[in-house]
């Protein structure tokens, strides 16, 4: 595999196609290498259009997305920024190079492991992973200029907006297979909230996500 063309292919045919225009976001992502981050034996689809298997039930997020929620993050080079659900690291690498600070949560020890080694590969200092639920994180613990949430929601929970600086955005991806909308939602006051429907898409669930009340008869 030509390793630098596919990657071309993949800016020019998946990213830019799905309105990635933002000159800091595709940067990026053409200069992380992607193929440093996907799983040894999925390494031919590396620039594929597709979620690729990271064990665990998990995956990494298609270019295409990985795009568009960079994208609408607008990350500024002072933000501190948390993400959720680390996979692979790939998304953790690029939130390093477009923010000052990482803190990525992810549940698995074995892919959080996996996900700091290829880190320290690569040379990032200014992000880290810890293993655990972001989902349970204190309301007392600090606030993010961004958040990303990597896995789907059936609806979406409010603790994370909660750890919002006032003017901070959350990408989250909510609703129930096949029909999820990806959101971002900025805290415009202490106690005021936008929301912004972005684009369709179908992500993995997060675990232990919020369920949505049933009504049973």
């Amino acid at each position: 595999m030509d390793v630098e063309l596919a990657r071309h292919k993949m800016l020019g045919q998946q990213v830019r196609a799905w309105e990635v225009l933002d000159g800091a976001v595709l940067s990026v992502l053409g200069s992380v290498p992607r193929e440093r981050f996907v799983p040894e034996r999925f390494r031919r689809l590396a620039f594929a259009d597709a979620c690729i298997p990271l064990g665990h039930g998990e995956s990494m997020m298609a270019p295409p997305v990985e795009g568009r929620m960079l994208q609408a993050l607008a990350l500024r080079a002072a933000d501190q920024v948390l993400e959720v659900g680390t996979g692979s690291g790939f998304i953790t690498a690029c939130l390093s190079r477009l923010a000052a600070g990482v803190t990525s949560y992810e549940i698995h020890t074995a892919l959080a492991d996996q996900a700091r080694a290829r880190l320290a590969v690569q040379a990032v200092g200014n992000a880290r992973v810890e293993v655990g639920d972001a989902s349970s994180l204190a309301p007392e613990l600090p606030r993010y200029d961004a958040i990303c949430v990597t896995g789907s929601m059936p609806v979406l929970d409010p603790s994370f907006q909660a750890h919002l600086q006032v003017g901070g955005r959350l990408f989250a991806v909510v609703g129930e297979a096949p029909t999820m909308q990806a959101l971002l939602v900025t805290r415009v006051g202490e106690t005021a909230f936008a929301t912004e429907a972005l684009f369709e898409t179908v992500l993995p669930p997060l675990r232990n996500a919020r369920q949505p009340q049933r009504f049973v008869l």
